[in-house]
């Protein structure tokens, strides 16, 4: 073959491509967000923030629950005793020590069934919420306020009532702090609520303790008691200051002489006992797994202990004869205990033990009411029927906003009644059997409906459960009704009242705007846009808004100036053309009577008047750092765009400018700097409570258990093959060639990497938060590093509940 010279060489026709562009990365970004003194505060006070998928994390096993769940339940056996006492000495006196223990057995009666019927309850409705989501579910949304009422009002109850009693037992130890009585007991709300705000794990590690050095008193109170029983004689009255008044016996009359009403009362009375059982099944999503298993068998043990330790006091008082006193103070449990201790050094100090026991109990009982009434408050917030605000988590991933209402509201009360528990009792228990009735006639139609394996039992149990409810309702609200219960009775249709408002206000701003949304958003857009940008003076601000408006590209661009002050506006003018804005001419419209809000919607009519016109009113606003700040300066910007509202194709835009913000703005043009130099690394999320500036990086990815062989993000190259790891920080759905495509954004520590799934809308398990492992090939999707259509596995960590078996 023939050698061919250079110069003779045949001139090619092939085209040669263009050198390869490795499609970009998204890289992380650190920049420093400040923040308010009062998150600086919250963050001091109750620790750093949590993430949101640390809420699997903020689960209890049985034992932590036992204490977060249970204390108002079996605190109640501290005074259940001395409630059946003081409504029946006053009238058949010493007789009725022998009516107490009958009384208790028939309350322990309604208890065991109680437990069997919430037993079913957690069964069927693992996701939590109680009476409140059996009755909605069964009943509908109504009757459900009813009961969802009655238990958000007898959970304000419970905690004015717990931290009252609480408060008695301090007092009848040390008599000397009695006239500070209201005052220990606000005190001991604030720490309650302290401890549930610094979120759900924290606040079990707090109460625990007390709740079990509790029952290892009881359980010690009651042991000595059966070992001492022949050595224990009863007290007598004589001689005795303070006491309720004494009756008479008339024993050959049924109950030994107390008649049926007085009976019931005293019944209705010691039956404040078996409230707090609902406690567990409105808050069954925050067990470990399985959630429902460990929520039933917390409840068992606690119905046990309850039972045991009310029955063990209530006997015990049959031998030492403890009477009340019209003070309070000393309590029953409190008598019992220097009679079964006695007088010696050991027994003293067994006693004080013993009332520290019932002081902590009783107090850390409201815990209980912390627990669930935010919950619960949460699902009608959920459903429209209380503010959204209810529905938020909070720093610490609790319901602080229901914490706090909770809060207010039971030491509004404690106030009104200045912290005595026999004015709060007569308001006490009602509510929470109204919905013990609800919840258990609406498990039984829930059996009757869906005839799953073992229903007829199931029937039977909540049905039964209803009827016992439901006298028993019957009997405190008939006994205590002229005694107080009347408030709760009216109480509960007015709330309802107010509930129903609210929802059909908030259903009506939904059906507005929902109303013909899809065909608002997709409406033809008008021949004309006219920019208007308000200017009242030349600065910085006004720069920005000017600058803003011509990014949108406007058919027409107006900057304008109301002129309230001649002199002011021969000013404006002239710097105006000093700066040399000739480009975009300033002009001065007339407001001879200041009406600036006025002067703006004439001026939008009057652009508006051939109905092709779509105009944007940008207001540059001043943003201050410092609250007293803002009272230095008027609210103009905020009329004019309430007068703008109602005109049609009529838009208002703030411009925000943020005072003393330089800083920052160099801060961020050297983070996109630095970005755009080459990744970085980040790590994490960081809250500085010392700085009063929070760092935002890249969200780290740490799963329960990181796969082996997982390549970092940021490590990955065009048309590898790869598996990484991360968390799913966004994801969108968009047609792709007329297909409907899925697409996430999957980051770690290093940087993020789009997912995209190709003809598919959803992927179950996917969702912002989740935690993926995805393997693929890394190709390019719309300019971007991408893995289409992956293989993925869904990582362990999510939120959800695990569902009990459909068999019984």
């Amino acid at each position: 073959m023939a050698e061919v010279t250079p110069h003779e060489a045949p001139v090619s026709t092939t085209l040669v491509p263009p050198p390869f562009v490795q499609p970009p990365k998204l890289r992380p970004i650190s920049v420093e967000v400040p923040e308010s003194l009062s998150y600086r505060i919250k963050t001091r006070l109750l620790g750093r923030p949590l993430n949101t998928e640390a809420l699997v994390h903020e689960r209890l096993g049985i034992p932590t629950a036992l204490a977060v769940f249970s204390s108002d339940c079996i605190s109640s056996s501290a005074y259940a005793t001395e409630q059946i006492l003081t409504h029946s000495i006053p009238f058949i006196g010493l007789a009725a020590f022998s009516l107490v223990v009958p009384i208790t057995g028939l309350i322990l009666i309604v208890l065991f069934f109680l437990i069997l019927s919430y037993r079913e309850t957690i069964k069927a409705y693992p996701t939590a919420g109680g009476a409140y989501m059996v009755t909605r579910d069964n009943f509908g949304l109504l009757p459900a306020q009813v009961a969802g009422v009655s238990l958000l009002t007898d959970y304000v109850l419970t905690v004015a009532v717990s931290v009252a009693a609480g408060t008695d037992a301090l007092t009848s130890a040390f008599s000397v702090l009695a006239p500070w009585h209201v005052l220990i007991a606000l005190s001991f709300i604030i720490l309650i609520a302290f401890g549930n705000l610094k979120g759900v794990r924290e606040s079990g590690k707090l109460f625990a303790v007390p709740t079990y050095f509790f029952i290892a008193m009881m359980g010690l109170l009651i042991m000595v008691g059966i070992a001492r029983w022949g050595g224990l004689h009863p007290q007598s009255p004589v001689g005795l200051k303070g006491l309720v008044p004494l009756g008479h016996s008339r024993a050959t009359q049924l109950f030994y002489g107390l008649g049926i009403y007085r009976f019931l009362t005293a019944f209705a009375s010691g039956g404040a006992a078996v409230t707090g059982v609902e406690a567990i099944s409105n808050g069954v999503t925050a067990f470990k797994r399985p959630e429902w298993k460990n929520a039933r068998t917390t409840l068992f043990i606690m119905g046990g202990t309850l039972g045991a330790m009310f029955l063990g006091l209530s006997v015990l008082s049959t031998r030492v004869h403890p009477f009340p006193y019209i003070s309070g103070t000393p309590t029953v449990i409190s008598q019992v205990g220097k009679f079964v201790f006695g007088h010696s050094v050991g027994g003293q100090i067994l006693y004080y033990c013993l009332q520290a026991g019932t002081m902590l109990i009783l107090v850390l009982a409201a815990n209980t009411s912390f627990a669930d009434f935010p919950r619960l408050a949460s699902f009608h917030a959920g459903d429209n029927f209380m503010p959204k605000q209810l529905t938020k988590r909070g720093h610490r991933l609790v319901f602080s906003n229901g914490i706090i209402s909770l809060a207010v509201a039971s030491s509004i009360l404690l106030l009104a009644t200045g912290a005595k528990v026999d004015r709060l009792i007569p308001l006490y228990a009602i509510g929470v059997f109204t919905s013990f009735t609800m919840s258990q006639a609406g498990m039984a139609k829930h059996h009757l409906r869906e005839r799953e394996s073992g229903w007829r039992r199931g029937m039977f149990v909540n049905g039964f459960g209803a009827i016992l409810s439901a006298v028993v309702d019957a009997v405190i609200l008939v006994t205590k009704f002229t005694h107080g219960a009347w408030v709760v009775v009216a109480l509960v249709p007015i709330m309802v009242y107010g509930l129903t408002r609210l929802n059909k206000q908030y259903e009506a701003e939904l059906e507005e705007l929902e109303e013909d949304a899809p065909k608002a958003a997709e409406a033809p857009i008008l021949g004309r846009h006219v920019v208007l940008v308000l200017i009242d003076n030349l600065n910085l601000a006004s720069a920005r808004a000017i600058q803003y408006a011509r990014t949108l590209t406007p058919d027409e661009l107006r900057a304008v100036h109301f002129v309230v002050d001649s002199e002011h506006a021969a000013r404006l003018s002239a710097e105006w053309q000093r700066l040399g804005l000739s480009r975009l001419p300033l002009e001065l419209i007339e407001c001879p009577d200041r009406r600036l809000a006025r002067a703006a919607a004439e001026l939008c009519a009057e652009t508006l008047e051939n109905g092709e016109t779509e105009v944007s009113v940008l207001i540059p606003r001043l943003v201050h750092t410092r609250a007293w700040h803002r009272l230095l300066h008027d609210h103009s910007a905020e009329q004019i765009a309430a007068a703008l509202a109602d005109l049609p194709h009529a838009n208002v835009t703030f411009v925000p400018y943020h005072l003393g913000s330089t800083i920052r703005r160099e801060k961020w043009d050297r983070a996109l700097t630095a970005v755009a130099a080459g990744p970085g690394r980040g790590s994490g999320h960081r809250a500085d409570g010392r700085s009063g500036r929070r760092t935002v990086e890249m969200v780290e990815v740490t799963p329960e258990e990181v796969p082996e062989g997982v390549t970092p993000i940021a490590s990955v190259s065009y048309r590898q093959q790869a598996r990484v790891a991360g968390r799913v920080r966004s994801m969108r759905v968009q047609p792709w060639s007329g297909v409907a495509t899925l697409e996430c954004t999957l980051v770690d520590a290093t940087g993020g990497l789009d997912v995209v799934f190709l003809g598919r809308k959803k992927v179950a398990g996917i969702a912002p938060g989740a935690r993926l492992v995805v393997s693929g090939t890394v190709g390019e999707h719309r300019g971007r590093l991408a893995m289409l259509n992956p293989e993925y596995r869904i990582l362990a960590g999510g939120d959800e509940y695990e569902k009990p078996p459909t068999t019984h």
